[in-house]
């Protein structure tokens, strides 16, 4: 699979901008000027990837939490993948960066600091807030120019919040939680707290797509690992940790993400049988069908039927 289908370009708000969003509904962005050369910004995207253009500069460093769905990082030692709650800190090394979102969903927030702009040391704003933006970005992205950690309860106690704010304090919230972030980050200690240092590779990364495609135009037959190594000329061991690793569920999830996701289209918009559409998706049991369903949509076919609810469309 192509991965710049569906690609939308997004030009950065410069310093007076303070919001962005796509006319079509497919990606929101919330700007917001924090501290001189610290900027945050709200992420909604509801599309498969994204090119931003920005400004390229060693001095410019990114903090990411992923609250909801699933984005990529792309490193130039490979690609690393956020889930809910996740955190990183990259430094962009290309003028026009691709983020790509494997589930067609994200939502998460941003912190852009560009520690030329930025004050030498952020004391300035709070006297007991010694932490030098330079130096944390040595520090963190120092080497392989991109630093993750996995979702932990001192992390989300710093995002949580952020989300939903009243508008009528935000413009100090976001200063005093960007303070504490920095804060936060000047402490970790690299050699104990845990790292996501799971890189993939791009033949990684092409092998889930091509075998989430794949599957995606046979839904209507019972796919085994053993097929798909065959068809793929890989081994079962690099299918799943493919798989995995891009989409953050087991091969056995894709599959039945895929196939409830179009049955409920199907019940959305024909008017085809419950019986005729657990058909269509290898399912010769209605009962097993509407129970798997049940455990993806969270209502059963005739429910969902009665009620359609709005769901996104992923891995296709």
């Amino acid at each position: 699979m192509n991965t710049m289908d569906f690609q939308n370009e997004l030009r950065l708000p410069n310093e007076e901008d303070r919001f962005f969003s796509f006319t079509d509904g497919q990606a929101q962005i919330k700007y917001h000027q924090v501290f001189p050369g610290i900027a945050l910004m709200y992420e909604d995207m509801h599309c498969k990837s994204c090119t931003f253009h920005r400004k390229l500069s060693e001095d410019i460093f990114e903090i990411r939490h992923c609250r909801e769905g699933r984005m990529e990082v792309n490193t130039k030692n490979g690609f690393f993948y956020m889930g809910p709650g996740d955190l990183s800190v990259c430094q962009p090394d290309e003028k026009h960066s691709i983020s790509d979102y494997p589930l067609r969903h994200y939502h998460g927030i941003t912190v852009i600091l560009d520690a030329k702009k930025a004050p030498p040391c952020l004391s300035c704003f709070l006297e007991d807030v010694d932490v030098h933006p330079r130096c944390l970005l040595e520090k963190l992205c120092h080497g392989s120019g991109v630093f993750i950690a996995r979702s932990m309860p001192s992390i989300a106690h710093i995002f949580e919040e952020l989300y939903s704010v009243p508008e009528r304090i935000r413009t100090g919230y976001l200063k005093v939680k960007v303070l504490e972030l920095m804060l936060f980050l000047s402490g970790i200690d690299l050699q104990t707290d845990e790292l996501a240092q799971r890189c993939f590779t791009r033949n990684q990364k092409v092998l889930a797509q091509e075998v989430s495609s794949y599957l995606h135009t046979h839904m209507e037959q019972k796919i085994t690992l053993e097929q798909l190594t065959e068809h793929f000329h890989a081994s079962g061991t690099q299918i799943k940790c493919s798989i995995k690793g891009v989409y953050g569920m087991p091969l056995s999830g894709v599959i039945r993400i895929q196939k409830m996701q179009s049955a409920a289209q199907l019940l959305r918009d024909t008017d085809l049988t419950i019986l005729e559409i657990a058909g269509r998706h290898g399912y010769d049991n209605p009962s097993k069908f509407a129970k798997a369903f049940r455990e993806t949509m969270g209502v059963t076919p005739k429910e969902y039927r009665t009620k359609p609810i709005q769901i996104e469309t992923i891995l296709s």
